[in-house]
Parts: structure tokens; sequence; C-alpha cells
């Protein structure tokens, strides 16, 4: 091209426009302009409404966002005590099609479980992570527990890498977690149910991610939360320590796993990027909006306000996750965390959690890729 030709120009105007009738003029170009006939309403409803009745719903929703409109808000349950004689024995992944998952999801197991999730949100709705609440000599243990798991990363530091995830000196840290897990488990246990260490093992250790992959995701978390159901089945937990379960247990939990995060660069598992909640964690989100509900000042908008999450995060689990997305994560919020962003504005914290446990439900417990590493035993039956 010769050096002094000028470039193609644009056209005039970006936006391509039909001319039908004189009856106005266009403002682009002058024109005679008007807007075609709409199209005639389809028969084929794909939208729902929020307030859609549940009744007669069709089947097979052919979207996520179907799914978890249609999901019922999950109930909390009375979790059902485990009766002697006991048959403990190492539990097992069964979990490897969609089938497995719909079977999963009409037992009594299964709600049973879920609903011990929905107790430990509703024990902690509008409160303080750092309100007085009754803290048992077995949550004292677990906690002691998780601090000892703690001061192992300390003690493991991170091998010299280039790689962006995954850093191998994780294994190192695990391998000790696991060869210390047995003698953990003994802590909680009574004599008479020793035996249930080889049950209780497999649901800890993979509570805090993987060693070969070096990664850790809901599935994990939901693992921890698992583990915490057997204890409760075996009544070395109860109703009454719930609160202190998330207040002191999970927030001891989440110290650790993003110490290992940081520490050892873990690779989300399964993460779905800037459409997922969070790369790691959906619980917290759960918990902390039951800690909001009610809340005189703090709205879900809240998050998008420095000074609240600067004063109030060591106090509410939902704004301390924010806080550590926004400490890892570069540019807009808007941009890295479209999901959160779309939540702040939900005009009030139950709706918020209402809606997170339904999506708790279809996006975690729901998905093969994820449930096909979760176990079952006596505790947890298939």
């Amino acid at each position: 091209m010769d050096e002094k030709e000028a470039p193609p120009q644009p056209p005039p105007t970006a936006f391509a426009h039909h001319h039908f009738s004189p009856s106005t003029t266009c403002i682009n170009c002058g024109g005679p302009t008007a807007y075609p006939t709409p199209p005639p309403p389809s028969s084929n409803l794909t939208y729902i409404p929020i307030r859609f009745p549940a009744v007669n719903l069709p089947t097979n929703p052919t979207n996520t966002k179907e799914a978890i409109m249609r999901t019922p808000v999950p109930q909390s349950q009375k979790v059902v005590p485990l009766q002697p004689p006991y048959s403990f024995q190492t539990p097992v992944k069964i979990i490897s099609s969609q089938n497995d998952i719909v079977r999963l999801h009409s037992s009594p197991t299964f709600a049973n479980f879920l609903g011990f999730v929905v107790s430990l949100s509703e024990s902690i709705k509008s409160h303080k992570l750092s309100d007085p609440c009754h803290v048992s000599p077995a949550v004292c243990t677990i906690v002691d527990v998780i601090e000892k798991l703690i001061a192992f990363v300390d003690e493991i530091p991170p091998a010299p890498q280039s790689a962006r995830y995954g850093n191998v000196a994780y294994r190192t840290w695990h391998d000790r977690m696991s060869s210390d897990a047995e003698s953990f488990m003994l802590l909680l246990l009574s004599p008479d149910l020793r035996d249930a260490a080889v049950e209780l093992v497999p649901y800890f250790t993979d509570s805090f991610g993987n060693s070969s992959r070096i990664d850790y995701g809901t599935g994990h978390e939901t693992n921890f939360a698992a583990w915490l159901y057997c204890l409760a089945r075996l009544q070395i937990v109860k109703e009454e320590d719930y609160q202190a379960l998330v207040s002191r247990v999970f927030v001891k939990y989440l110290e650790l796993m993003r110490k290992l995060q940081l520490t050892y660069s873990l690779e989300p598992a399964g993460s779905h990027g800037v459409w997922g909640l969070d790369d790691y964690h959906f619980l917290p989100f759960i918990f902390g909006s039951s800690q909001l509900i009610d809340h005189k000042y703090m709205k879900p908008k809240s998050i998008h306000n420095e000074d609240i999450l600067e004063n109030f995060a060591s106090e509410y689990l939902y704004l301390s996750c924010i806080v550590f997305i926004k400490k890892v994560k570069k540019g807009l919020f808007a941009e890295h965390s479209p999901m959160l962003d779309d939540i702040s504005g939900v005009p009030n914290w139950k709706k918020v959690n209402s809606g997170l446990l339904k999506m708790y439900k279809v996006e975690v417990l729901q998905k093969v890729p994820i449930m096909q590493h979760f176990l079952f035993g006596s505790i947890i039956k298939w």
C-alpha cells in the first residue's frame, strides 16, 4: 500500500438501520424509518418468574438458573443419632452417574445431611462470630487439632518452583496430616466408639484438598461438613454445639484453608471461573449471609463499602470472604466476581441465604464431578 494512501474510513454510523415507512426520521441518516412489527408471543415459556407457583412445573430444566429457581429452599432437620450395634467400615466412593445423584437426593440420608448444613446456618443467624456461645470439650478438641494443622504449614515451607499452581511441599503437609489423622480422631472418641476412627479418618483427610492434584474445592469443603455430620450422628457434638461449630470450628478451618491456598498455591478444583461464587468455598457464604439476616445497617450492597469491609470482616464470614477475594484478585470486582456482584443487588440477607442454600444443593450436591468423590459407609449410608 502506498505510504500516502489514506486508510479506509469507517462507515458514517456503526448502527445498522432499516427504512420501513416515511412515518418518522432516522436520527443517524435523516431517512424515513419505522419499527418492524414485533413477532407474535411464543407459546414456549422459557422465562420463569421468581414467584412462579411450584406446581405442574416442566421436568428437566434446561439450565442451572432454572434448576435453582425451581428448587425448594432446603429446610433444617434434627440429626438422626446412629444406634448400636455399630458396624463401622472404611467408607467408599459410589457415585458415578446422574442416576446415582437422583437416587442420593431422594434418600433420607441425604435429606438429613443437608438438613444438618441448614441447621448450622440457622444456628449462627443474626450472630457475630465473637458472640458468646456454648463451647463443649469436643469443640475445643477440634479447634486444637486444626491449630496443629496450621502449625504444620509453618513448619513445612513451600518448595522453590516457578509454576503458578501446585507447590509440591503441600504433599509433605498432606502426608503429615494423614499420618496423624487417626490419633486426632481418637482424641474425640470414647472407648466404645474407638472403632469409628476407621470411618471418620477418610472424611477428615479428604477435607483439606487432594495431594496428587494439589487442588482444593467445594467437594473437599463438603467432606468437612460430612465429617462434622458424622460427629453429630455419633453424638460427639450436639445441637447446642452448632453455633460454636460455625463461629469457632468452621472459622478455624477457613483460616487453615486460606493459609494452605496461599502458601502452597492450591489449584481450584472444578472452579467455574468468574461465573462461580468463589474459586474454593461455598459454605462461608451460606453461614455468613445467615449472620447478617435482619442486620440494622448492613445490606447485601454493603459489600461495596470499603469502610464496612474493613471494620466488620472479622465478625462476619460473608464480609471476610469478600475481603479475601479482593485481596487475591485484581481488577474490578464486577468483572472478576460477577456472581457476587449480582447477589449484592438482592434486597435483603434472608433472600440471599435461601438463594445460596438452593444454589449449594444444585451447584455442589447435584454435580457428578464433585459428588463422585463423596464417601459412604455405615454413618452416611448409601
